[in-house]
């Protein structure tokens, strides 16, 4: 199995430098990783060092809460675009979902859709947080909204991509709809049982591992 072409190579630090995405860059093509997934600040740099190559520049939207005005959401968006974005991770209104406004949250998904113009959205709908009910009708909001891709974590919250969750969320969106597994996702062993759960790509900062690639290129983080 080749599990590079899954993985979203990840790096949300907040103490993160240009050094760091650059090595960042570096190593996705390096290692022929899916995408580089960085914080909104680096949408141009990632962007930049990965062009010409077939590695995506992905970035986060409303991350890691949610809890920003759509409007911000769409403002984010917008400017990653411009900045060469070819993919957008948002975290929904979770606490919209906890309070069962699923009309809320499924607008939030579907401004930030059409707002990226074409590029892939991913939508964290952080499942650390929901019961299995809010997760189901989590999926079905962002199928509705139009999303290419839901996604279960942040990396921030409570908990990590399962293999039931996976399991769980396969059931709803079908094949419809891509489904990225994130949060926690440390091992190879762990990476193949989410894709044969049903993920078809992995958010992780230990892509190298995964893989079975070598040591991280020089100026490593």
């Amino acid at each position: 199995m080749n599990l590079a072409s899954y993985i979203d190579h990840t790096l949300l630090k907040p103490e993160s430098t240009i050094e760091d995405i650059i090595c960042l860059c570096k190593e996705a093509v390096l290692h022929k990783f899916a995408a580089v997934c960085v914080n909104p600040v680096y949408a141009g740099l990632a962007a930049h060092h990965l062009a010409g190559t077939r590695v995506k520049t992905a970035v986060v939207v409303g991350f890691p809460l949610g809890a920003t005005f759509t409007a911000v959401k769409v403002m984010e968006v917008k400017e990653a675009v411009l900045q060469k974005a070819d993919e957008l991770d948002m975290v929904i209104h979770i606490s919209a979902a906890k309070a069962g406004l699923w009309d809320v949250v499924t607008d939030d998904i579907r401004q930030v859709v059409e707002a990226a113009d074409g590029a892939a959205v991913k939508v964290i709908i952080e499942t650390g947080l929901l019961t299995d009910d809010e997760k189901r009708r989590a999926g079905n909001a962002v199928v509705e909204a139009g999303a290419r891709f839901v996604k279960t974590s942040t990396g921030f919250g409570p908990g990590g991509a399962t293999v039931a969750d996976i399991k769980l969320l396969k059931q709803i969106v079908g094949d419809s709809i891509g489904i990225k597994a994130s949060g926690g996702i440390r091992s190879r062993e762990q990476a193949v049982e989410l894709i044969a759960a049903g993920a078809t790509r992995l958010g992780t900062s230990a892509g190298i591992t995964i893989a079975g690639g070598n040591k991280p290129v020089s100026g490593s983080y």
